[in-house]
Formats: C-alpha cells, sequence, structure tokens
C-alpha cells in the first residue's frame, strides 16, 4: 500500500501551524511525532515521516515556527529559534498543541505515541518528556541538551534514548553529564549512544561546515537510524 501524506492544520494560541501527517492505512497505528531542526518544518522531517509510515508507523512532523514559516539561513533560522530557547514554557506548550493536533487524528494510537527530534528538535523531544506528556519513548539525534529550568523535580515517565556526536561543539561533554544526572533524577529509563567520529548535524547531508560544527556522518546517521528502529520496536511492544 502506498503511503499517504496530509496537512494537518492546527492552533497554539493565535499561531497557525501545519503539521505534516504521513501514514499507510486510515487504522489508528504507534505514532511518532518529528520535531524539526532550526530551520522549520522542511523537506528533511517530512521524508523522516514518509520513511517511518514505511514501516508501518503513523507519523506527525511538528511545526514549532507557524504555517509556511521556515528559515533560509544561518542568521534566520536563529532568528526563528531563539525565542523557544529563551521561553521552555512557550517551547513546551507549542509541543502540547502539537500532540493533540496529532491525537484527534484517526490514524493515531493515543496510547502508542513517541517524540524524535533533531538538533533544535532534539531539545524539543527532550522536553516534551520533561513534561510528563504520556509518550512512549523520546529519541533526540544530535540535540540540544540543557535543562529548561521549569521541570525540575517532575518525573519522566517515558524512555529515553539520546543519539550524540563526540565531536560536537554545541553539546560540550559537561552538558551530557547534566543531562545524565537531570534523567536519573527524574527517575527516567534513560541511554546515551555517543560516535566518536560525529560532530552536530551527522544525520544531515547537507550538513557540510566543520569549522561551525556541523557535518554529515554516513556511519552515525545509519547506525542512530538503526538505534531508533530498535528502540520504537522496544516500546511500542
Amino acid at each position: 500500500m502506498s503511503i499517504q501524506t496530509q496537512p494537518i492544520e492546527y492552533r497554539d494560541g493565535e499561531t497557525l501551524l501545519e503539521g505534516y501527517l504521513a501514514f499507510e492505512d486510515k487504522a489508528a497505528r504507534p505514532t511518532v511525532l518529528i520535531a524539526h531542526a532550526w530551520e522549520g518544518r522542511d523537506a528533511f522531517v517530512c521524508e523522516k515521516a514518509r520513511d517511518l509510515a514505511a514501516l508501518g508507523y503513523t507519523a506527525f512532523a511538528l511545526d514549532m515556527y507557524g504555517k509556511g514559516v521556515l528559515g533560509n539561513g544561518p542568521e534566520e533560522n536563529t532568528r526563528l529559534m531563539q525565542p523557544f530557547l529563551d521561553d521552555r514554557a512557550m517551547l513546551q506548550r507549542r509541543l502540547i498543541a502539537g500532540m493533540r493536533a496529532a491525537v484527534e487524528t484517526a490514524q493515531v494510537d493515543a496510547t502508542r505515541i513517541a517524540i524524535i527530534g533533531y538538533c533544535f528538535g532534539g531539545l524539543c523531544a527532550l522536553d516534551l518528556a520533561r513534561t510528563g506528556a504520556e509518550l512512549k519513548g523520546a529519541i533526540s539525534f544530535h540535540g540540544l541538551l540543557n535543562a529548561p529550568g521549569n521541570t525540575k523535580g517532575k518525573k519522566i515517565t517515558s524512555k529515553v534514548l539520546i543519539l550524540h556526536g563526540d565531536k560536537d561543539p554545541l553539546v560540550p561533554v559537561e552538558q551530557v553529564v547534566a543531562c545524565q544526572r537531570e534523567l536519573t533524577a527524574a527517575e527516567a529509563d534513560w541511554q546515551i549512544v555517543t560516535y566518536g567520529t560525529a560532530m552536530h548535524s551527522f544525520t544531515n547531508p547537507k550538513a557540510t561546515d566543520p569549522g561551525s560544527g556541523l557535518l554529515y556522518d554516513a556511519n552515525a546517521d545509519k547506525r542512530s537510524w538503526r538505534s531508533l528502529l530498535l528502540f520504537l520496536e522496544e516500546i511500542f511492544a
């Protein structure tokens, strides 16, 4: 059966957002939310949604910025992302709005939901788990790991998988250790897989700026995807 896709409009307050739903048929299936990197809900995450749908999941690429809003380079990407880094409660509220929109679709099994995210989206995936949302799992690909500051003392009930590049200059080892301690304090079932040769954005073939620490790594890309699939099998069993 061919993969079907459709845009899903939803709102966070006055902001109109547009997610991207990918699915194989109308049946409710285990669902993977996908949080985008700093550019916005782009072709990369839509492709990941279709890939996951081809494996039998429902996938929903979230929109953090607004319908049709995409950055066109580092300066604009930063301008779009920074307000959410500065106001993590706003970020969390928008994630919850996206999760609610997904749950309202017939193809989503509301009892079996996970979230994955890339770069900025990795932070989003972890923050949704930090809120105590009813997730089976949260998976971060080369994501930012710093704690939000407004979820201390909350338990993380979802399992957590962090896929990290050891040479990522945006996430120093001190941040990794702090995240480990945070997850342990939150009583999370967590694991961190570190790829020794990988920098930031190691899953993105368009990442070609090693001077800034942004570089595609084919081995880390393949290995991290396999780790994701094994993790999804476990949490959705």
